[in-house]
């Protein structure tokens, strides 16, 4: 507990052990010459009631003088003032006592919740160990280092700016960052991201980003400015409070006069008029909405998902459509051999040779799959030529030269353009003969059973029989002089959990799961149908995707009533334009661009698909309770107004009204507080 907010209850309490002490010898009429004396009696009971409510006269006050007094403050200010005026000097002092117990549960509750996003202001490291030319280390503020600087990361210290590791071997904690307890081992070549701790190891990193443009810096930007993005239930919240408030005061103060006229007995109808204020504070509902909210994002933040508002949790407890890319999204993004097709009288290593030497010179992901193929299977084989003229086709592959031998790598387009018969069927390769597996278990060339390489979970290459569809692979055709060698597939292996989360979304209400790629159609219907995706939209450009959801979001349009929404999920650059369009954009935080993760609403920090479907659970709760708390606080607020104003209700039961309601709700919202990391 906060030191401040220890002060505040110690004085709550030290008041309210006065008051009992004062009703006890008030009730048992033990100094008569005291309690009996009106006056006396006032000025006697005016300790507790300074005791613990002079913040909120001064507030009340100051709203008066400031013009702007109609407040919660100024309520029981009001309030209280009138119980003095009837001579009800002791539930005046309760109605005080116990407003300020709501108001210290509210603001406790309010610490709990906000804890976990004040943790991340931990992860913000303090200095910066910079290593100059000449060999010694400079501490200087993270602000000041400069991308290309080399820092040295001792045990314990947080990682400053995000880098590249340059030397040194050691396991770094993520856990504030990603929600993730199990520490991950970095190497020399590894990228690290700012605000992990690191381990036992020493490490060199060299510094990529600024620290303004560091994952850390960005996080805590989107934590402070989440708080101010409202839901639309605290929207009208503090619309209705700001409405609300000056129509019970003059209300109460029509309460009070007019049948005081009428029945000539003030004393009774202004004792009433108060009771009626206490009744109508609007604090359990201006308390316990946004609470909830800020909870459920405290509640997310712990699950390594940040939400950039609470708005954002109120659009996902109705999600009717979640989109999603492919690359990166629901796949790996790393593509990798998944089988090597060589025809007869061509190896596998002939094959691989010829390719490796025409994308020798490129940079893409599939040529770079290619080149280590050839590295992992055959260790000792040398590209040694390099391809001294390259042209690039485009929408078909490469077409290079070395060693006076021409040499054609892409795909079915290229082949068919140069005259080159080719062919789509799998077969038995030599390689795949000296396996060692039993000639029953050789792979079928109908069904399309291939060898593909998969990696691990400890790191190490394995091989395995698996079942693969043809149209899951990207395929390159290679042809040497006018002839084809054969084939090399290619998959982007889809994400471990991708189908698990998207049966969990599918559990949790959403109704359709869309995948757009810019990937070709059968590569696309491939990976939705094994991840159990209902639509695929392929071979799209990012414009087009704009389009596709626009298209969807007016299909959830019921006449130009919203109450069903859409998410886009993606990781990319092009992806950022489909993210600011979505209802809802989520973007993979650990691997995904910045522009990506500054046009989402939602960053995933480490890109586990399944945190989707937990944080629409998340938000279903929080909506949940924040309505659960607006139906019962109106409830028994307006029940209590009723009893109240015919005279029904006393001072004691107003502050039930008010101070237990409060309470009560604000007890239901910290069940958010109370979720743990789910994943």
């Amino acid at each position: 507990m906060e030191p401040k907010l220890r002060k505040e209850l110690n004085r709550i309490i030290a008041s309210i052990i006065v008051f009992f002490a004062m009703m006890i010898i008030d009730k048992t009429g033990m100094l008569p010459v005291v309690f009996e004396n009106r006056l006396v009696s006032f000025i006697v009971y005016l300790v507790p009631y300074f005791m613990c409510g002079y913040d909120v006269v001064r507030k009340a006050l100051l709203g008066i003088k400031n013009r702007q007094p109609f407040d919660e403050s100024f309520l029981m200010f009001v309030a209280t003032i009138g119980a003095f005026v009837t001579g009800e000097n002791s539930e005046a002092v309760a109605v005080m006592a116990f407003y300020q117990v709501g108001e210290w549960f509210q603001k406790y509750a309010l610490g709990k919740s906000r804890k976990s996003i004040k943790d991340l202001m931990d992860i913000v490291p303090e200095t910066a160990n910079v290593e100059r030319e000449d060999g010694t280390v400079e501490e200087v503020d993270p602000d000041d280092v400069e991308v290309g600087d080399t820092l040295i990361v001792k045990p314990g210290e947080k990682v400053p700016v995000d880098g590249v590791v340059l030397s040194g071997d050691s396991m770094v904690n993520t856990a504030a960052l990603t929600g993730e307890s199990v520490p991950r081992s970095v190497h020399a070549g590894d990228q690290i991201i700012s605000g992990c701790i690191n381990g036992e190891g020493l490490l060199r990193v060299r510094a990529e980003k600024a620290f303004e443009d560091s994952t850390v810096s960005k996080i805590l930007e989107l934590v402070e400015n989440a708080s101010e993005v409202k839901s639309k239930t605290e929207n009208f919240i503090t619309r209705f409070a700001r409405y609300y408030t000056p129509i019970v005061v003059y209300a109460a103060l029509a309460l009070a006069i007019i049948p005081s006229i009428i029945t000539r007995d003030p004393q009774t109808w202004v004792y009433r008029a108060c009771t009626f204020l206490v009744i109508s504070c609007p604090c359990a509902l201006v308390i316990s909405v946004p609470l909830a909210f800020f909870g459920g994002i405290g509640a997310a933040s712990r699950n390594g998902v940040l939400v950039k508002g609470s708005n954002y949790l109120e659009l996902m407890a109705s999600l009717d459509t979640v989109v999603s890319d492919k690359t990166g999204t629901m796949t790996e993004g790393n593509f990798v051999v998944s089988a090597v097709n060589p025809v007869d009288g061509v190896s596998s290593q002939e094959l691989l040779h010829a390719a490796a030497i025409a994308e020798g010179m490129s940079t893409h992901p599939i040529a770079v799959s290619i080149r280590n193929e050839l590295k992992i299977e055959f260790p000792d084989e040398k590209i040694g030529e390099t391809a001294v003229d390259t042209d690039n086709v485009s929408g078909q592959g490469i077409i290079a030269r070395a060693d006076g031998h021409t040499i054609l790598a892409g795909n079915s387009k290229l082949m068919e353009a140069q005259g080159i018969t080719y062919q789509d069927s799998l077969k038995q390769t030599a390689d795949e003969a000296s396996m060692g597996v039993a000639e029953n278990e050789m792979p079928d060339t109908d069904t399309h059973q291939i060898s593909a390489r998969t990696v691990a979970d400890d790191g190490l290459v394995q091989r395995e029989w698996m079942q693969s569809e043809n149209q899951a692979a990207t395929v390159v055709y290679i042809a040497v002089d006018g002839h084809f060698y054969g084939s090399i597939f290619i998959r982007d292996m889809v994400k471990k959990d991708a189908a698990q989360a998207i049966r969990e979304m599918k559990q949790e209400g959403v109704r359709e799961i869309v995948m757009l790629t810019g990937d070709r159609k059968q590569v696309g219907e491939a990976v939705a149908k094994e991840l159990g995706i209902d639509t695929v939209y392929s071979e799209l450009l990012p414009q087009d995707k704009v389009s596709k959801v626009d298209g969807l979001i007016k299909q959830l349009e019921t006449g130009g009533n919203r109450k069903k929404f859409l998410a886009f999920v993606g990781d990319g650059i092009n992806d950022a334009p489909v993210l600011r369009r979505a209802d809802v954009g989520i973007a993979m935080g650990s691997m995904g661009s910045d522009a990506a993760i500054e046009a989402a609403d939602i960053v995933i920090m480490d890109d586990d698909l399944l945190r989707i479907p937990m944080v629409i659970r998340i938000a279903r709760k929080t909506v949940g309770i924040s309505t659960q708390n607006i139906v019962f606080a109106l409830f028994v607020k307006a029940l209590i107004l009723i009893l109240g104003a015919i005279g029904l209700a006393n001072m004691w039961a107003a502050v039930f009204a008010d101070v237990g309601v409060a309470v009560l709700c604000i007890l239901n919202s910290m069940r958010l507080i109370a979720i743990k990391r789910t994943i």
